[in-house]
């Protein structure tokens, strides 16, 4: 991984706000005040997108980032798929093939990676983006509410003495 590269993203973003990167990925993770919105992997800077934001990197010949998932080593009690009778031992065997995983990251236009200004437009849907990824999940404190409440309530034993 490119520190050059790293650099310059640093430097394209920091008109945004406090931004800073963290290793991840086999990459960097960017964040501008804490919140994640880029990821550098493959020498390449992907934006967060999401349902909203999407159709603008795509209108504007970006493109997703894709991995292939590797396929899981086997379980015990694994069954070979047919046809492969007497290979049940071999990494990968009962996973079948790899699959692409696309996530909502996208590259940005390559005109974008030349200046602060030109960048800023992106990285502000990648930030609405991610803001609206994190109010869309329940926080800590909601999700203890929600499973304390849905509970049902212990209900003593008639029988007690």
């Amino acid at each position: 991984m490119s520190n050059a590269l790293v650099d310059h993203c640093l430097e394209l973003l920091a008109p945004l706000g406090a931004v800073r990167a963290r290793r991840m990925f086999g990459g960097h993770g960017l964040y501008i005040d804490e919140l994640f919105i880029a990821l550098i992997v493959f020498e390449r800077l992907y934006l967060k997108v999401d349902a909203s934001t999407q159709p603008a990197f795509k209108a504007a010949g970006c493109e997703p980032f894709v991995y292939m998932k590797p396929p899981r080593p086997p379980l015990r009690g694994d069954r070979p798929p047919e046809g492969e009778r007497g290979n049940l031992g071999r990494p990968g065997i009962s996973s079948g093939k790899n699959k692409p995983i696309t996530v909502s990251y996208w590259t940005v236009p390559a005109e974008a990676m030349e200046s602060p200004a030109l960048m800023q437009p992106w990285a502000r849907q990648a930030i609405n983006a991610a803001l609206r990824a994190r109010a869309a999940k329940p926080t800590a404190a909601r999700s203890r509410t929600r499973a304390t409440t849905s509970k049902p309530k212990a209900t003593p034993s008639r029988n007690r003495r």
